[in-house]
């Protein structure tokens, strides 16, 4: 029997999925999405620009650096600007690997999977905070000897504890061979206004987010060789065009030497 899923509380992914527009989000997660959004209006913003972000270096890895096997941890419900569609868009043959320890994501990729027509592209049901047996998981469907882009994007600041999040990126990017890469970004604390922000979500009864400074975040990438222009706030990562305004939320790519 699967897991029981009380639409009456709100749900970090369906609160996502409101932010960015989608229709899989019930009306706690509209009242939590709008609470958060009266004290800190930029995150509407933050969730379309985490897709853009993901798309621009999904494109980069798949198109110039040839990369053709993707995990993305964490990867929440199935919106716009999908890691598999951006890949696919540029190597068909590229295979993608979701990962969500969550039972509504479960049941969500399960009925988007199931027909069969999304080629290359597979769901793992897996907890980041086990990267040893999510990593075992993994090199069952990728191929661990060749590279791998990493994909963690809005998700470790679920997790509380610095030290967990340093150990859980140095189990992951261990198993994968030189020339993989991470794709890592996060809300950063900037300030009183994204503070009162984080305190609200936290109260709307949805798992707490736990905010970084952009030094904790630059941390991330340690041992690895960022790929310029370094960690950016997600718009001005490679951007499409112009110059793109501020944001609080700050990311960027890196290669394993």
């Amino acid at each position: 029997m699967g897991a029981v899923i009380d639409f009456s509380v709100a749900h970090s992914a369906r609160v996502w999925d409101y932010w960015l527009g989608g229709r899989d989000n019930h009306a706690a997660d509209r009242t939590a999405g709008d609470a958060v959004a009266a004290v800190y209006p930029d995150i509407v913003r933050v969730a379309k620009e985490t897709r853009g972000l993901l798309a621009r270096a999904v494109r980069y890895l798949a198109g110039e650096v040839g990369v053709r096997q993707f995990l993305d941890i964490g990867a929440g419900l199935p919106t716009v600007l999908n890691t598999h569609e951006v890949a696919h868009a540029v190597a068909p043959d590229a295979q993608v690997v979701y990962v969500d320890n969550d039972p509504l994501v479960a049941t969500y990729a399960r009925a988007w999977l199931a027909d069969g027509q999304t080629q290359g592209v597979h769901y793992l049901e897996g907890d980041l905070r086990r990267p040893g047996v999510l990593m075992d998981d993994v090199a069952g469907v990728l191929d661990l000897e060749r590279p791998v882009a990493v994909i963690f994007l809005e998700v470790l600041g679920h997790v509380a504890s610095l030290a967990e999040i340093r150990s859980i990126l140095a189990k992951v990017m261990s198993p994968v061979t030189s020339g993989s890469y991470l794709v890592l970004g996060d809300t950063a604390d900037t300030g009183p206004e994204i503070r009162r922000a984080e305190r609200v979500f936290a109260a709307t009864g949805t798992v707490p987010y736990h905010l970084r400074t952009v030094d904790q975040i630059t941390e991330c990438f340690t041992g690895l060789e960022l790929v310029p222009p370094g960690v950016v706030p997600f718009p001005a990562w490679r951007p499409d065009e112009g110059a793109p305004p501020a944001l609080t939320a700050y990311g960027g790519v890196a290669r394993k030497p």
